[in-house]
Protein backbone atom coordinates (compact mmCIF):
# COMPACT_ATOMS: atom_id res chain seq x y z
CA UNK A 1 0.00 0.00 0.00
CA UNK A 2 1.82 3.33 -0.72
CA UNK A 3 0.93 6.82 0.42
CA UNK A 4 0.06 9.52 -2.04
CA UNK A 5 2.70 11.99 -2.35
CA UNK A 6 0.22 14.95 -1.58
CA UNK A 7 -0.97 14.20 1.42
CA UNK A 8 -0.10 14.80 5.05
CA UNK A 9 0.64 11.85 7.44
CA UNK A 10 0.17 12.84 10.91
CA UNK A 11 1.20 10.96 14.19
CA UNK A 12 4.89 11.35 14.07
CA UNK A 13 6.84 13.65 16.31
CA UNK A 14 7.90 15.37 13.00
CA UNK A 15 4.49 16.33 11.98
CA UNK A 16 3.31 17.02 15.37
CA UNK A 17 5.75 19.21 17.13
CA UNK A 18 5.33 23.14 16.97
CA UNK A 19 7.16 25.38 15.28
CA UNK A 20 10.75 26.79 16.21
CA UNK A 21 9.57 30.38 15.79
CA UNK A 22 6.10 31.23 18.01
CA UNK A 23 4.08 34.86 16.99
CA UNK A 24 5.79 36.59 20.26
CA UNK A 25 9.08 36.01 19.24
CA UNK A 26 11.39 38.03 16.99
CA UNK A 27 14.74 37.44 15.15
CA UNK A 28 17.33 39.83 16.71
CA UNK A 29 19.28 41.32 13.50
CA UNK A 30 23.08 40.51 13.25
CA UNK A 31 23.66 43.82 14.27
CA UNK A 32 21.88 43.48 17.86
CA UNK A 33 23.93 39.89 18.36
CA UNK A 34 27.19 42.22 17.78
CA UNK A 35 26.04 44.20 20.20
CA UNK A 36 24.81 42.19 22.80
CA UNK A 37 28.22 39.83 21.87
CA UNK A 38 29.88 43.44 23.46
CA UNK A 39 27.81 43.89 25.97
CA UNK A 40 29.30 43.77 30.29
CA UNK A 41 26.42 41.49 30.52
CA UNK A 42 27.67 39.06 27.93
CA UNK A 43 31.08 39.32 29.04
CA UNK A 44 30.20 38.60 32.91
CA UNK A 45 28.27 35.19 31.31
CA UNK A 46 31.16 34.28 29.26
CA UNK A 47 33.91 34.56 32.14
CA UNK A 48 31.16 32.72 34.74
CA UNK A 49 31.09 29.88 32.15
CA UNK A 50 34.93 29.71 31.07
CA UNK A 51 36.06 29.99 34.72
CA UNK A 52 34.02 27.19 35.83
CA UNK A 53 34.53 24.82 32.76
CA UNK A 54 37.89 25.71 31.51
CA UNK A 55 40.06 24.49 35.32
CA UNK A 56 37.65 21.89 35.73
CA UNK A 57 38.59 20.71 31.53
CA UNK A 58 42.18 20.75 32.50
CA UNK A 59 42.19 19.11 35.64
CA UNK A 60 40.11 16.17 34.35
CA UNK A 61 41.95 15.69 31.46
CA UNK A 62 44.96 15.87 33.25
CA UNK A 63 43.23 12.81 35.75
CA UNK A 64 42.77 11.09 32.61
CA UNK A 65 46.08 11.16 31.38
CA UNK A 66 47.82 10.53 34.31
CA UNK A 67 45.31 7.16 34.68
CA UNK A 68 46.94 6.50 31.01
CA UNK A 69 50.50 7.08 31.81
CA UNK A 70 50.36 5.01 34.71
CA UNK A 71 48.49 2.13 33.14
CA UNK A 72 51.43 2.21 30.18
CA UNK A 73 54.45 2.94 32.48
CA UNK A 74 53.81 1.95 36.17
CA UNK A 75 52.56 -1.43 35.64
CA UNK A 76 53.61 -2.61 39.10
CA UNK A 77 51.95 0.14 40.69
CA UNK A 78 48.50 -0.24 38.71
CA UNK A 79 48.78 -3.91 39.41
CA UNK A 80 49.05 -3.85 43.36
CA UNK A 81 46.30 -6.00 44.97
CA UNK A 82 44.11 -3.52 46.96
CA UNK A 83 41.68 -6.28 48.30
CA UNK A 84 41.30 -9.83 46.94
CA UNK A 85 41.50 -9.95 43.33
CA UNK A 86 40.39 -5.09 42.86
CA UNK A 87 44.09 -3.89 42.06
CA UNK A 88 44.70 -0.13 42.07
CA UNK A 89 44.18 -0.20 38.12
CA UNK A 90 40.60 -1.54 39.04
CA UNK A 91 40.17 1.31 41.49
CA UNK A 92 41.22 4.56 39.60
CA UNK A 93 39.64 3.05 36.31
CA UNK A 94 36.32 3.50 38.68
CA UNK A 95 36.93 6.58 39.91
CA UNK A 96 37.44 7.80 36.12
CA UNK A 97 33.84 6.78 35.66
CA UNK A 98 32.73 8.23 39.01
CA UNK A 99 34.79 11.73 38.28
CA UNK A 100 32.86 11.78 34.88
CA UNK A 101 29.51 11.98 36.61
CA UNK A 102 30.19 14.29 39.30
CA UNK A 103 31.61 16.61 36.76
CA UNK A 104 28.66 16.22 34.85
CA UNK A 105 26.20 16.92 38.12
CA UNK A 106 28.25 19.67 39.59
CA UNK A 107 28.08 21.52 36.01
CA UNK A 108 24.60 21.13 35.57
CA UNK A 109 23.53 22.35 38.84
CA UNK A 110 26.30 25.39 38.34
CA UNK A 111 24.54 26.16 34.83
CA UNK A 112 20.83 25.73 36.58
CA UNK A 113 21.65 28.11 39.39
CA UNK A 114 24.32 30.77 37.95
CA UNK A 115 24.73 30.37 33.77
CA UNK A 116 20.64 29.85 32.77
CA UNK A 117 19.65 32.79 34.57
CA UNK A 118 22.17 34.79 32.79
CA UNK A 119 21.40 33.05 29.25
CA UNK A 120 17.89 33.55 29.81
CA UNK A 121 17.86 37.39 30.49
CA UNK A 122 19.86 38.19 27.37
CA UNK A 123 17.96 35.84 25.34
CA UNK A 124 14.41 36.96 26.50
CA UNK A 125 15.65 40.89 25.58
CA UNK A 126 17.05 39.91 21.91
CA UNK A 127 13.68 37.87 21.23
CA UNK A 128 12.03 41.49 22.50
CA UNK A 129 10.24 40.16 25.70
CA UNK A 130 11.77 42.97 28.11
Amino acid sequence: MSVPTDSVVRGDSVADSPPLETPHTRVPSTEEYAQVQESEEFGELRRSYRSFAFPLTIAFITWYLLYVLLSSYAGGFMGAKVVGNINVALVLGVLQFVSTFLIAWWYARTAAAKLDPKAEAIKTRMEGGA
